[in-house]
C-alpha cells in the first residue's frame, strides 16, 4: 500500500427509518497528517444508534448529535457509528502497525487524523476496545453521580451503559450496588460484575444514589420510587423524539428528590479544568483491563450481513448486549 494507490472501502448508511445497506467509496488521497486505518471490529449502540436507525433524532440536536466523522445527515442518508478499533497500516511512523480505537462509523478501512487515534494499551484485547465509547459514558455518569464510600447505590437498566456503572459504583469501598432489570437473566452478568441484581418489583429502597439507563419512562419511575430521602436520580437515557411521562407528584417534592442528566458530550464542570476528552477516552481504555467485561460482548457478526441484522440488534426484546461487528472475512 502506498500514497497513491486507490483504496476502496465499504460502509453502513443508513438510508431511511429502519432500512440499511452498504455503500462502496473510493478514500480521498491520504493527507500528511493522516493515517489509513483498516478496521478490525467495530461496536453497534444498542442506544443512541438505535435512534438513528428508527429516525427519531429530533432535528434539533442534528447538529449536537454529529460524531465526529458522520457523513450524511439524520435526515438521511447517514453513515453513523462511535465505536471502531483497527490497525494502522499507513500514516505516521508513529501509529503504522499499532492498534487504535476511534470514532469512526462502519466501515472496512477509513482515513482518520492521527489526532483521532487513540493507541490501545498492551494488555487490552482489540474486542474488548469496541466497549471503550460505552465506558467513556459511564465514567461520566459516575462523575456526575458522585458516589462516595459506603453509599446504597441503584442502577436501573442492565444494558452495557448500566452494566458498566454498576462495575465501577461497586469498585468503591463499602458500597451496595444493585442493578435492577426486567430480564432475570441479567442475574448472572450482576454477579460476575460485583453487583447485586433485583427485577423491578424486588428493587431496594431508601437508596442514597440512582441511575437510571434503562431506556424506558417504566425504569424511571422505579428509580424515583427506590430514591432515598434528597437522593440524586441520575437520568442517563435518552429518548429522541419520543415523550416520557414521569411521577413527579406524588412524594417527588416532599422527599426533595434531585433528577439530574448526564450526557457524555461534555465533561463534567467539577473536572473539566484538567480533563479533555483525550485523557478521559484513555481513562476508558485503562478501565477496560477486566476480562469479566467480555460477557458484555455478544453477538459476533460478520460485517457484510451487519444490515440484514439491525432489526434483531435494535428489538427492544433483544437478549443482545454488545454486538460484536468482525471485518476478518473481508
Amino acid at each position: 500500500m502506498n500514497g497513491t494507490s486507490i483504496i476502496k472501502a465499504q460502509a453502513l448508511w443508513y438510508i431511511s427509518p429502519q432500512l440499511a445497506e452498504l455503500r462502496s467509496e473510493v478514500l480521498p488521497e491520504l493527507k500528511p497528517n493522516e493515517c489509513c486505518v483498516r478496521t478490525l471490529y467495530s461496536g453497534v449502540s444498542r442506544g443512541t444508534e438505535s435512534l438513528v436507525y428508527s429516525g427519531i433524532i429530533p432535528e434539533s440536536e442534528w447538529q449536537r448529535m454529529r460524531c465526529p466523522f458522520q457523513a450524511g445527515e439524520f435526515s438521511y442518508p447517514v453513515k453513523y457509528g462511535y465505536c471502531s478499533v483497527g490497525i494502522v497500516e499507513e500514516g505516521s511512523p508513529d501509529f503504522i502497525g499499532k492498534t487504535v480505537f476511534s470514532l469512526s462509523p462502519h466501515q472496512t478501512c477509513i482515513h482518520l487524523p492521527s489526532s483521532a487515534l487513540t493507541v490501545l494499551p498492551e494488555n487490552l484485547p482489540p474486542k474488548r476496545a469496541i466497549l471503550a465509547a460505552n465506558m467513556e459514558t459511564a465514567l461520566n455518569a459516575v462523575w456526575d453521580a458522585a458516589p462516595s464510600v459506603a453509599d446504597r447505590i441503584l442502577v436501573v437498566g442492565a444494558g452495557v451503559v448500566g452494566c458498566l456503572v454498576a462495575y465501577l459504583c461497586g469498585q468503591i469501598p463499602g458500597t451496595t450496588v444493585t442493578l435492577v432489570d426486567v430480564n432475570s437473566s441479567r442475574a448472572n452478568l450482576a454477579k460476575n460484575l460485583g453487583v447485586q441484581f433485583a427485577l423491578p418489583e424486588n428493587a431496594p429502597e431508601n437508596c442514597d444514589l440512582v441511575v437510571h439507563a434503562s431506556g424506558h419512562p417504566a425504569g424511571l419511575s422505579t428509580a424515583l420510587s427506590s430514591a432515598g430521602n434528597e437522593a440524586t436520580v441520575l437520568e442517563l437515557s435518552w429518548y429522541g423524539t419520543r415523550a416520557v411521562s414521569i411521577p413527579l407528584g406524588e412524594a417527588f417534592h416532599v422527599r426533595r428528590l434531585k433528577l439530574i442528566s448526564s450526557q457524555v458530550g461534555q465533561i463534567p464542570s467539577s473536572r473539566r479544568a484538567r480533563w479533555d476528552f483525550r485523557r478521559r477516552l484513555e481513562a476508558a481504555l485503562n478501565l477496560l483491563d477486566d476480562k469479566r467485561l467480555d460477557m458484555l460482548i455478544s453477538d459476533e457478526i460478520p460485517f457484510h450481513s451487519l444490515p440484514g441484522k439491525l432489526n434483531d440488534i435494535f428489538n427492544s426484546s433483544s437478549e443482545i448486549l454488545a454486538p460484536l461487528v468482525s471485518y476478518d472475512d473481508l
